[in-house]
């Protein structure tokens, strides 16, 4: 039961996330009146869809990120050609469906062959019906009926390019606009549950218990509060204690703990491990600082100051990474849900600040100056504005799609080293 509320929460967690950031791309989008096609969470095949005014709402099968896709951004899948077959339906004197195939069994439509065909502008298809020429006025909102799809029309004024330099660059700017909104809130909800820290801690207690190791082995539990070693009392130096168990290797050590109201004294043998010094016993050792409830003042200031601190680690650990690159310093989907769920049995405060810290870093990092992400089609937008013309649709899509190429090769990179780690 445990393990399936830590896997909820870990999904939940990141369902919020790239929700957040994908909602921001489609509200600003539908303000601007730009027709947003589809609006999913996630890759590859639908596990759940639903259509809702023009767009439709789409659950997919890999938790790896998500789409707002807007009409013009790429180029229309459904199109018509002069001398193609149609067959329109009307409502009114408007067209409202066009049917691209199984004409014989539609029914109420009219059936000819286009001779001139406008979607964009004119809003206008032409036919010749047996013979005779019919010109018809299609609907702003008229849908393309091929292989059981449905395709609604974007008139000009309905695509992304029609919209100002402003409007665009907004709304991709929305995401992680979003996301750096969602991660200060998650802040304040944090400090709002854990509380501010006061200076002087009080004690130590036993964090992660890690399985096969000498503390999980003499019955060392998560929450154990630490209060002496071999009879001496311990204090709160974390470090003075990491000390001695790393000179204590395969040296009895007798710990005096405290767990809830009862005193144990537990027996416990520091062994070495592998390419590190000294004896490990297998759990982390957290210095436990009292907290008392932080002010309504207090949570927004406290939340500013981890939104700067955050960044500021996120840009070093950016600068490090360049520096000095290493697969084994990355982390793809799998290390990522791996550490979330080690998070997740911490408490809900736990996650919920390290939800904020990677609500933060997806907005910062979808900024970044790379193909594909949100940063680079800013810069486009910045180039057009500078220029006072849009680069060649056609180069700056080469470009972006080089750049998905790129980045997902890597996601598979990443992923499968982060397997072989799990497996080791």
């Amino acid at each position: 039961m445990e393990l399936l509320k830590i896997i909820f929460l870990t999904v939940l967690m990141f369902f919020v996330i790239v929700t957040v950031h994908e909602w921001g791309h489609y509200f600003f989008a539908k303000r601007a009146g730009i027709l947003v096609r589809e609006f999913a969470i996630g890759f590859g095949p639908k596990l759940l869809s639903f259509k809702r005014d023009e767009t439709q709402f789409t659950l997919r099968l890999l938790p790896f990120g998500g789409y707002a896709r807007m009409a013009g951004e790429d180029p229309e899948i459904v199109q018509i050609a002069n001398g193609q077959t149609v067959a329109v339906r009307l409502e009114g004197e408007e067209v409202k469906k066009i049917y691209l195939d199984r004409l014989d069994s539609r029914k109420n439509v009219i059936r000819g062959e286009v001779t001139d065909v406008d979607l964009e502008d004119r809003l206008q298809i032409k036919l010749d019906v047996d013979g005779e020429a019919l010109s018809y006025r299609v609907h702003p909102q008229a849908m393309m009926v091929a292989k059981g799809k449905e395709t609604q029309i974007a008139p000009r004024d309905r695509q992304y390019a029609s919209k100002t330099v402003g409007q665009r660059a907004l709304s991709i700017f929305a995401g992680p606009m979003m996301n750096f909104i969602l991660a200060f809130v998650l802040f304040a909800l944090h400090i709002q549950m854990a509380g501010i820290p006061l200076e002087n801690p009080s004690h130590l207690e036993i964090g992660e218990v890690m399985k096969g190791m000498p503390a999980e082995e003499a019955g060392v539990k998560q929450g154990d509060i630490i209060e002496s070693v071999n009879g001496n009392a311990i204090g709160t130096d974390a470090n003075s204690l990491i000390e001695m168990i790393k000179a204590s290797q395969d040296k009895p050590m007798e710990w005096t703990v405290k767990r809830g109201d009862e005193t144990l004294t537990i027996a416990i043998t520091p062994r070495g491990v592998e390419n590190e010094e000294g004896g490990k016993v297998g759990s982390t050792i957290v210095t436990f600082f009292p907290t008392r409830s932080a002010s309504f003042g207090e949570t927004f200031t406290v939340a500013g100051k981890n939104m700067v601190n955050t960044t500021e680690a996120i840009f070093l650990g950016f600068k490090q990474l360049i520096q000095k690159f290493s697969m084994d310093d990355l982390g793809g989907p799998v290390r990522t849900f791996e550490v979330t769920g080690q998070i997740a049995k911490q408490g809900i405060d736990q996650l919920t600040y390290w939800a904020a810290i990677l609500s933060l870093y997806l907005g910062i990092f979808n900024l970044l100056p790379i193909p594909a992400l949100d940063g680079s089609r800013l810069i486009f937008l910045g180039v057009e504005a500078l220029r006072g013309k849009p680069v060649d649709p056609n180069r700056e899509g080469l470009v972006h799609f080089i750049g998905f190429a790129m980045l997902f090769l890597l996601m598979i990179a990443v992923t499968y080293n982060d397997i072989l780690r799990l497996i080791g």
